[in-house]
Parts: C-alpha cells; structure tokens; sequence
C-alpha cells in the first residue's frame, strides 16, 4: 500500500451497494476511492462473481477482486431480512441497486419507496437491455458493437475486455458525483444498453449520414490509412498526411500518387498494406518502433498482458498497486498529482 490519501472528497458520505456482477461494482469501488464509505450487500450464498474464474486472487475471481476494493461487506437476505435491509438505507446518502428487472421494487427498494422514505437519497439503478440479464456481451452484441469488432472474413467478436460493463460503472459514479454536488436527493439510471450505444456514437452518426452499415475491419480504422496493425505485431498510426511523410522518410520509400493523401490512402488500403508490409520486412518489429518513435510516427509494438503490466512507462505511472493478495490497478486519475488509492483490499468471505 502506498501513502495514505488525501483526495477524499467523498469522506463522510455512506454508500450501499447492493450491485452484483461488474459494472454496479466498479462504480462503487470509485466511490470508496474517493473516500465513500461503501457497504456491499451480498446475499447469503455471496456476490456469484466471487466464483468467476480461473484465475483467483485468494478465494475469490480475479474480475470480482478488481472490482470490489475498498468496501465493507455484510450478508442480508433480501426475501427475509428486509428491516435489516432498511436501517442500512437510513445510514446512507448513496444506494446502488442492479436487481433484476422487478426485484426492487418486489423488496421495497425501488427509487420511489426508498426516497418517500429518505428524500435526500441518491438511488442508482444499473439495468442492463430489455429486461434481460446484465451481461457485457450480451449487450455488445445486442446493440451492435460484436458487428463492427473482427475480421472483415470473419464472424463477430467480442471486444477482449468488458468494455460495457467499465464504461457502465464510469457512468454510474458520475451520476453520483452530479448528484452530490447538486445536494443529494436524485433518481439516476444507467443501463449498459444505453453505454454501449453511446460508445457506438461515431457509427450511429455514420448510418445517419449516408445510410452505410458500418462493418468489420479487423485492427484497422476505416476512416484512416495507415491506421492498423502490420506484419502481426506492429501498430501504425499515421492520422495525418504529414505523418505519412514522416513515415514513408523511415521507411526509404519514394512518394506514391496512390497514397497521397487521406483519401487516397484509404481507397487504395490493400496497396497501402502490402507496400507498408514488404518495406517493415527489412527489420525486426522492435527496431522499427524504435526508429518510428524517434521520428515521431504513432508506433506501438502489439505488447502482451504481461509485457504491458512490466512496460517502465505503465510502472511510472503508479497505476499498479499492491492490495492485499493481489495487485490493484488505481483509477485512471490523478488530482494535484495525487492519484486515488483503495484504503482495503475486497472483503473476503
């Protein structure tokens, strides 16, 4: 654990999380952040993302430790316990509720009931698409993000990390936050649905210019070129005509009148690649990010897990943490150079 913080705008403020899964947790575990004191209702068998894995953090799944430091835990049955359920309620200024669709309201802890009984409560419901379960790729691909993630010959992918349910929760903690600053007393809802078409915006904008259906590109950006990964490994990414002259000056080749601006570029991709491919043959990936980077061309060899975890540049960003039995990554913030801690690894069992 690093220093203790001292960017705890939140301190004082009582949160109760009665979320599951990922996206309800993450926003909580921004809030204890920030220096909220969070409590997370779980039901007597647990949070069932406790269970999620190989790999495990201690007893519990790996996603479920990076989504639940920094709290508190206490076990209530909600068909049983629901007085219980209200005294916590009573205590908070923040409730954060992803039931499934009608639980709320069927245990009373819907936003009109607990804010006739405590107008100052800020009450977050995560919901999830069309009354369904709250999975991330079940909303990726719903919504239309598995269509445009993949190979152009191939079939639809999920995007490798659960974008959706991150963004969902980013969502949720900013609500929060508005509402704090407000004074309290607000019924915020998220959804993922909502977050993954909010994502989608650029290529709703697109359907609504010309008509298109956006497709699959593989690592490329169809609006772009060179914007893609070449040879397997490397990232190039010449956004600019003027990049493009930085690149083609690293790479010894002469001008083209096929690539000679954005456009040209674009029309003329598959040329494009198989010029820019034949020319990195020469060197080994490493030695030609070097050489990019130096003459300023956007350039990243495509790095493991691993690899991007042990980079000098992610380790001097202080984004990594020890907590407890597994290593934390902070939130992607820093305020006056300080950047929030967990003050606590996930409640155990």
């Amino acid at each position: 654990m690093g220093a203790p913080m001292t960017f705890r705008p939140l301190e004082g403020k009582q949160v109760v999380d009665v979320t599951a899964s990922l996206a309800g947790p993450y926003c909580t575990q921004l809030l204890a952040a920030l220096g909220a004191d969070v409590v997370k209702v779980e039901p007597p068998e647990g949070d069932h993302a406790r269970a999620w894995g190989p790999p495990f953090v201690g007893a519990d799944g790996a996603l479920w430790f990076a989504a639940n430091a920094g709290k508190r835990s206490v076990v209530v049955d909600l068909a049983s316990e629901h007085e219980r359920m209200l005294e916590l309620v009573d205590g908070a200024d923040v409730f954060v509720q992803s039931l499934r669709p009608g639980l709320a309201e069927r245990h009373g802890l819907d936003a009109a009931t607990l804010r006739a009984r405590k107008p100052s409560l800020v009450h977050v419901s995560v919901g999830a698409y069309a009354g369904r379960p709250g999975y991330d790729p079940l909303v990726q691909a719903a919504a239309g993000i598995m269509s445009v993630t993949g190979e152009a010959d191939g079939p639809p992918v999920r995007v490798g990390v659960s974008l959706v349910d991150f963004a969902t929760g980013q969502w949720a903690a900013i609500g929060v936050l508005a509402a704090l600053l407000r004074g309290g007393g607000a019924t915020i809802g998220v959804s993922l649905h909502e977050t993954a078409l909010a994502l989608l915006a650029g290529h709703i904008a697109g359907v609504a210019a010309d008509g298109s259906t956006p497709g699959r590109h593989g690592t490329a950006f169809p609006l772009i070129a060179p914007y893609e990964v070449f040879g397997g490994d490397l990232m190039i990414a010449a956004g600019s005509d003027a990049l493009w002259g930085r690149l083609l000056g690293v790479l010894g080749l002469e001008d083209d009148a096929r690539f000679r601006t954005n456009p040209d570029r674009v029309r003329n991709r598959e040329a494009l690649r198989e010029t820019i491919e034949q020319a990195l043959s020469a060197r080994p990936t490493e030695e030609w990010e070097a050489l990019l980077v130096d003459a300023g061309v956007p350039a990243a060899r495509v790095r493991t897990v691993p690899e991007a975890m042990a980079d000098e540049h992610a380790l001097a960003l202080g984004i990594l943490e020890q907590l407890g039995p597994g290593l934390a990554v902070l939130p992607p913030l820093r305020v006056d150079g300080e950047r929030p801690r967990y003050p606590f690894p996930p409640p155990a069992r």
